[in-house]
Parts: structure tokens; sequence; C-alpha cells
């Protein structure tokens, strides 16, 4: 197929674009040109924000394209932009995520609402997401419009196919979600402050969600459905981070303490009524979609990270503090709040 991706040169993004031309399909990459790594392998770009996709209408058509993948629509106007800009019937599919779910709304405000793992039935939220102040970075988009419903609304009303994406890990992470470990490995810390642990969130390598998508585009199965693509084996948040420490070749104790003292990055470790678990039952079945095991995903993952460190490694007084609060005895841990 000949596919426009719009975003592509980060990330999720990123592997979805290696992993389509891996598959031998013909890619134009759509992006305002704030990021273009050297290492990406050669294709045609179009250097173009968003709000001017319309004007390159021509461009877009002239490339023949087969499919549209949206990797970095945040809100329904982003989603408009982007469809009014194809005016020819081709596949589309766009990259949505797990906190459409009412599960995501009850994990921040501490009820317990919805059975899990979510499937791709379960209920929505009614109202926008808890985090909305908070702009994903390299993104330009205005906070109060942030909202994967509409931009999901908008695609499923031209028979797009939607992939909801849980926390996604692995090389090139720009958020870097294991770096609530591995910044204590590099400054050789020997404890680590945790919570209970035992929250589970969904998660997924960017890779393995890279080849999900791709199976979801190339099937005529796929039309008009909506996917959830994450590991249908989830650790909870304790468990993962003793697999970043293995990953790593490091030895450290994880110290339960009074959850009212972790340092802000570990909060994750503490307990939450709700846990944001989905289940990927619908991909697997219907697309044959299968992930790599987690253990050998965060291996990756953690040696890519550990190759390309942040510059910054911030201070660990937070960290001192906690432990010397004390240790919780176990039997109190899953009650500390």
């Amino acid at each position: 197929m000949r596919i426009i991706v719009l975003g592509g040169t980060r990330f999720v993004g990123r592997a979805l674009v290696h992993e389509l031309l891996g598959a031998n399909h013909e890619v134009l990459l759509v992006h305002r040109g704030v990021h273009e790594p050297a290492d990406l392998p050669a294709m045609p770009h179009l250097h173009v924000p968003r709000c001017e996709l319309t004007a390159q209408r021509r461009e877009l058509q002239e490339f023949r394209p087969d499919a549209l993948v949206d990797v970095s629509a945040m809100t329904g106007g982003d989603a408009e932009a982007a469809l009014a800009a194809v005016s020819i019937e081709v596949r589309l599919l766009v990259v949505s995520s797990i906190d459409v779910y009412r599960a995501y709304t009850s994990v921040w405000s501490g009820k317990d609402t919805d059975p899990v793992p979510l499937d791709e039935c379960s209920v929505l939220r009614s109202a926008p997401p808890p985090d909305r102040g908070y702009v994903t970075p390299g993104y330009d988009y205005k906070p109060e419009r942030y909202e994967k419903l509409d931009v999901e609304h908008e695609y499923l009303e031209r028979g797009a196919t939607v992939c909801r994406l849980p926390m996604v890990y692995g090389e090139h992470d720009y958020k870097r979600r294991e770096e609530f470990i591995l910044r204590r490995v590099r400054a050789g810390r020997r404890k680590i402050p945790v919570g209970s642990g035992s929250w589970l969130w969904s998660r997924g390598c960017a890779t393995d969600l890279a080849v999900g998508m791709r199976l979801a585009l190339e099937s005529d199965t796929a039309v008009g459905e909506v996917f959830n693509l994450c590991e249908s084996h989830c650790a909870s948040v304790r468990l993962w981070a003793e697999q970043i420490l293995a990953a790593a070749g490091w030895e450290a104790e994880l110290v339960s303490v009074p959850e009212e003292t972790l340092p802000e990055d570990l909060d994750i470790t503490g307990s939450f009524s709700q846990h944001w678990l989905a289940g990927a039952t619908k991909a697997r079945e219907l697309l044959g979609w299968v992930h790599s095991p987690p253990e050998r995903a965060v291996e990756r993952s953690v040696r890519w990270h550990l190759e390309h460190p942040p510059t910054e490694t911030g201070d660990f007084g937070a960290d001192d503090a906690a432990l010397t609060v004390g240790r919780v005895p176990p039997d109190a841990s899953s009650e500390a709040s």
C-alpha cells in the first residue's frame, strides 16, 4: 500500500514507520519538520503544520495514497483537518488511547468503578480527561481541547480503524517511562522507596504495538473497528520495577515506606482503587496480533535507555527522607495511603 503517515518521527510513530517500510509499504511522512532524526529510513517527507494540511491537498493526492494513518491527532480539530486534506476514499487508521475509558477518571478520583480487563465495550468517560492540562512534549495543541474521544468520533464517522494504546515504553521513548527506576540505577542507589506497588497499569512496547497497527491497517475486517492494543500479561508496578532492575543488571532493595512519603516520581508505586488494565483479546482474535514476551521487551528498552541517558539526574533527598521514616511492615503496606 501507499500510506500517508501524519506524525511518525518520534517513538510510536517512528516504530510504525519502520514496521510499514519493513512490510514493503510505501510511506509519505507528513510532519512539521521539528523532529526529523537522521537515522530514519529513506522516504518522501512533507513538512507542514496540521492546520495547513488542506492547503497541501494536491501534494497529498499526488502521492496516490491507499491509506492514511494519523499518529498525532490530539483534538477533534486535528482530526477534521486531516480528513479534510484527504478528500479521496482511503483506508483510515487513527491512534487513540485507553484514557477514553471511565476507569481512567476513576484512577484519578480514587474510585473503583469498572471491572478489568477493560474491553472495547467498557464504559467510556463522560467528562474530559482529568489530566487535560498536560501537553505532550513536542505537540502543538491547546490543552483544553485535548480529547481522544473527539478524535475517535471524527474518524469513526469515516469508517476508520481506531487503535487504543496503553502506556507505551521502548526504544526512543521521550517520556522515559522506566526512568523512575533507571535514574536511581545511574545514581548507584541501593535502596529505593516504594509503596504497595500492586497497581495494574496496562503497558505495551512500541515495536509490538506497531505490528498490531500494521495488521489492523492491512485487514479488511478491521474497517470501522476499535481495538485495544496492550500486553496480555501485566505485571504489577512493583514487579515491573523489579524487571527493570534485572534488565539493568543492578541489585537494589525496594523498600516499602508510608505512601505519603513517596517522592513524586514514585507515586505510581502507591495504592490505587481502580486498576487501569485493558485486554487485547479482540486484536488477537481478529488480527492475529501477538506481542513479544514483556520481559524481553523490557530488556531491549532498558538496554537502549541505559545507552542513551538523559542529561539531568536530579537529587535524591526525597528518597532519603522517605527511607529515614522507616519501613512499612508487609501486612500494613497495602493499607498505606
